[in-house]
């Protein structure tokens, strides 16, 4: 029986979380989404020190802010997803890959988008991503959310293990999600969760 369990984020993973994002020497903690300056502002956030986005990760954690699902193996953490509604997470959307997207149209309210993911190094390649992502599905059905949304990467060749941090493409359609736009390498992929009604809850 495998030691690995993912469920959802709760405060009491935070130490384990930020330690994970020190293990992969991930300097974003999981606060790109939420930056609004531009790239040169953000490289200076990021290094030399980025005790800011980990300071502003433990704030949004604090304050029950923090969404998404952790893996857990023999009490450490090993792996995160993030996610929050569509409508509150704009920047992701933004992008000039999806901005102009057909898919993107209508009312977008309860869909819930799988916003970023980080795997620790040493446990890299041993399914953790996907029992994530399974993991994300559920805890998307229990905050009300009608669809749950990827931005994978889709690619032919090899790349580094840190340029998938938006979710890997393989694996999605076993867990039922379908491409329904987007071209080459930026696939949108989504999933129809079954809820009847959006509420918004979170709690």
């Amino acid at each position: 029986m495998s030691a690995l369990e993912a469920r959802p984020f709760d405060r009491d993973d935070l130490v384990g979380l930020i330690a994970l994002f020190e293990a992969a020497d991930a300097r974003c903690f999981c606060q790109y989404w939420h930056f609004e300056g531009d790239k040169n502002e953000w490289l200076a956030r990021c290094f030399p020190d980025p005790s800011d986005n980990r300071v502003a990760l433990a704030g949004q954690a604090s304050q029950g802010e923090l969404e998404g699902v952790v893996a857990i193996e023999r009490g450490t953490v090993v792996g995160w997803a993030k996610l929050a509604f569509a409508e509150a997470l704009p920047k992701p959307y933004g992008q000039r890959f999806y901005r102009a997207l057909p898919c993107f149209r209508g009312d977008r309210a309860g869909v819930a988008l799988l916003a970023c993911m980080l795997v620790h190094p040493s446990h890299r390649r041993r399914g953790v991503s996907r029992r994530l992502v399974a993991a994300a599905i559920e805890r998307s059905r229990a905050i009300g959310a009608r669809s749950l949304e990827v931005l994978p990467r889709r690619v032919d060749h090899r790349v580094a293990d840190e340029e998938l941090w938006t979710t890997p493409f393989s694996g999605l359609r076993e867990l039922g999600f379908v491409e329904v736009d987007g071209e080459g390498p930026y696939p949108v992929m989504r999933l129809d969760l079954g809820n009847a009604g959006f509420t918004g809850d979170t709690e």
